[in-house]
């Protein structure tokens, strides 16, 4: 079973390929929801032994960065890179 921890979102490196898929529209809309209703899914990331990754969540993430967070609730999981 996955325990959410809480990481400080600086620390979590986005690939490259997944930054281009941001979108800002949807960034509003979501951190709008967690205003109402709390953060319900926590991201997904995985640590390569140096840092954090994201795997899933980047909007969720950006939401709350937006909403002025400056941690976040992960899931750490095997995943595979990008």
């Amino acid at each position: 079973m996955l325990t959410a921890k809480r990481i400080p979102i600086d620390d979590i490196y986005v690939p490259t390929a997944r930054r281009g898929t941001l979108h800002p529209e949807t960034v509003r809309i979501i951190a709008e929801d967690i205003l109402e209703n709390g953060l319900k899914a926590p991201i997904r990331i995985r640590y390569d032994g140096k840092r954090y990754i994201l795997v899933e969540g980047l909007h969720r993430m950006e939401a709350m960065r937006w909403l002025g967070d400056s941690d976040i609730d992960a899931y750490l999981v095997q995943a595979q890179k990008y």
